[in-house]
């Protein structure tokens, strides 16, 4: 519960996360287990297949042309 007195946006967010976090503890280990983990399928890596690469730039150049975007192996956009 938040107290009645005036809270900045992040001393609001700071006891909000407090009380999830509460919340939480009240669960059992093997609920927290079961929702703790967020299982993604990552194209490209989940292949049981070894790979060796002869430098740093192949592996890079591996990266840009067989795993999607969002898996976050990709160059970082020039600032």
């Amino acid at each position: 519960m938040l107290p009645s007195r005036s809270l900045t946006l992040d001393d609001a967010a700071d006891l909000l996360f407090r009380e999830q976090c509460r919340r939480q503890l009240q669960r059992t280990v093997e609920a927290r287990m079961k929702y703790g983990f967020c299982r993604v399928s990552r194209p490209g890596l989940d292949k049981p297949s070894s790979r060796v690469f002869p430098s740093t730039q192949a592996y890079r150049e591996w990266c840009v042309a067989n795993l999607p975007a969002y898996l976050g192996y990709q160059p970082a956009p020039p600032e």
